[in-house]
């Protein structure tokens, strides 16, 4: 099941965790597995060892929030986690998958991408597709896919799929493995949050056939929250950057974020000049051209 649920998660958990780090102690060191026992986890939380197997194999489905509260401490979930523990225990199996339906980014979002100039930036859809991104966004990000790429659901990039198999951008990431281990906790957080999500379903389908890499981060059923950080680059265009980024939420439509860069030092602030002297050079070549921000 691509989406993971319930007992994926909690299996997945209990296995990173060893009795001393939980607070056990007289248990030995000679184990089959890593990690807590189904015995060990239902005892550290308060509950019978029957009922913690029944919510693990799917079976109890009205866990209540005393319970799965204790079942987070228990295995020493953060914030994120934690809100990604309920998601799943809240999940509704009967609920119908929704509609397909095409992202659009919103005119108000558009506008505020097209006034930044001098800096690079990208408007994300809920999967993090590219829905619109500005000049120096796409000459940073992608320089080798189509500027209007991002018009036509058709070609919009898909960044977690760019980043897995598409060797150009994966090859541009210094620290690769940090970022692909970001990318899919982000994605596994949203299977929670949106179960419904064909496309999301699709996407993490495909990507666990294509790439064993994926396929091994979405087994460790990770999840986590990304909404600042940096990014070490070789450019194919300016050679090494470092950047910092925030994402910044639409409060009329939360799923969809604008990422927008920074350099962290003056090395970087220099290629990033240079790449903006590309821009220029690039925008007159093409003004015959289409804009995705038009």
């Amino acid at each position: 099941m691509a989406n993971g649920g319930l007992g994926e998660f909690l299996r997945t958990r209990r296995a990173v965790l060893d009795p001393e780090q939980a607070g056990l102690t007289g248990y030995g060191t000679r184990r089959r597995v890593p990690g807590l026992r189904r015995e060990e986890v239902a005892q550290l939380a308060g509950v019978s060892t029957a009922y913690y197997i029944r919510i693990e194999q799917g079976a109890s489905t009205n866990a209540s929030d005393a319970v799965l509260l204790a079942l987070a401490r228990v295995l020493q979930l953060d914030t994120t986690e934690t809100d990604h523990l309920f998601d799943l225990a809240r999940r509704d199996p009967r609920k119908p998958r929704r509609r397909r339906h095409t992202e659009k980014p919103s005119p108000h979002a558009v506008a505020m991408l097209s006034s930044i100039s001098d800096r690079p930036a990208v408007l994300l859809g809920r999967r993090n597709d590219v829905l619109a991104w500005n000049r120096l966004g796409h000459l940073l990000i992608a320089p080798h896919v189509p500027y209007e790429a991002p018009a036509d659901p058709a070609t919009r990039p898909a960044l977690p799929r760019m980043l897995f198999l598409d060797p150009k951008f994966r090859g541009a990431y210094q620290d690769w493995d940090t970022e692909a281990r970001t990318y899919v906790a982000y994605l596994r957080l949203l299977s929670g949050k949106h179960p419904d999500d064909q496309h999301l379903t699709e996407l993490v389908g495909e990507l666990c056939m294509k790439d064993e890499s994926f396929a091994a981060m979405w087994a460790s059923g990770r999840v986590g929250e990304c909404t600042a950080g940096s990014k070490r680059l070789h450019h194919s265009l300016i050679g090494k950057v470092v950047i910092d980024f925030h994402l910044w939420v639409q409060s009329d439509n939360p799923d969809h974020r604008m990422e927008v860069y920074a350099p962290t030092d003056q090395t970087s602030a220099d290629a990033l000049a240079l790449l903006g002297t590309l821009q220029s050079d690039t925008t007159t070549n093409r003004e015959s051209v289409s804009s995705p921000l038009r």
